[in-house]
């Protein structure tokens, strides 16, 4: 029969090893024993197995600290506890660690089949890193760069002719406030008053082809800025979501 999974069983005990090997070598499965901890991670080292079954109790490392450094490094990769002395704090401590299930020996042919094909059907954790985001982030992120992108070419297109229309527009503003203020307080004296009025519809038909003037010259290009503008923000509305 093909090989189909390879179990990895580490017991001080050979006779657990010995039972794991008769019970599922005949299902299909790889089963590789390591007497310890240490052995354990250096046969983990080549890879492929394909589920991890642990005592507790062994010399150096015990298996709890196995299942730790096995989920730490290979997270994919489902542990069993198997131990005759489980307690509540190292069922706890197993559970935080990510461990499949907790086995209590004595072991009956039906546990270890079972357990172990409980522990193959454990789904795989989901490893998300920090610059991985989900498609729904995705497409709700794009538009939106995009849109700022083109608010800020169009600003960078607009900012020549905005600073030329102040530069051209605040000193005749700025003159022409000062010339108003001028003309009210002389026009408060009787004896200027009828030569004002003559000297202001003077001015103003003076006045009238730069005014006009400013008008020719200005409005195209704030025209063309403002339809721009708009143009820009209806494309971005009507565009569909990826």
């Amino acid at each position: 029969m093909r090989a189909l999974h390879k179990i990895l069983v580490v017991d001080d005990d050979p006779v657990v090893g010995k039972s794991f090997n008769r019970v599922l070598t005949d299902k299909g499965y790889v089963v590789i024993t390591a007497q310890n901890a240490q052995e354990a991670l250096d046969q983990l080292k080549d890879g492929g197995f394909d589920a991890v079954f642990t005592d507790i109790r062994m010399p150096g490392m015990d298996g709890l600290d196995l299942a730790e450094h096995v989920k730490a490094r290979q997270p994919w990769t489902p542990v069993v506890i198997v131990t005759g002395y489980g307690t509540e704090a190292n069922e706890a401590r197993a559970k935080a660690a990510g461990v499949a299930a907790f086995l209590h020996k004595p072991l009956s042919p039906e546990m270890i089949e079972g357990s172990a094909m409980n522990a193959l059907l454990e789904p795989a954790p989901i490893i998300v890193t920090q610059e991985e985001t989900s498609p729904v982030e995705k497409v709700q992120s794009e538009p939106v760069e995009e849109e700022n992108s083109l608010e800020k070419i169009v600003l960078l297109m607009a900012a020549p002719f905005i600073g030329l229309a102040f530069v051209v527009l605040l000193p005749l503003v700025g003159l022409g406030i000062l010339i108003g203020m001028g003309i009210r307080a002389l026009a408060t004296l009787p004896m200027v008053k009828e030569p004002l009025t003559f000297l202001k519809n003077v001015a103003l038909f003076a006045a009238a082809p730069f005014v006009g003037l400013a008008y020719v010259v200005l409005l195209p290009f704030v025209g063309t800025a403002m339809l721009a503008w708009f143009g820009v923000k209806a494309l971005m509305k009507k565009r569909p979501v990826a």
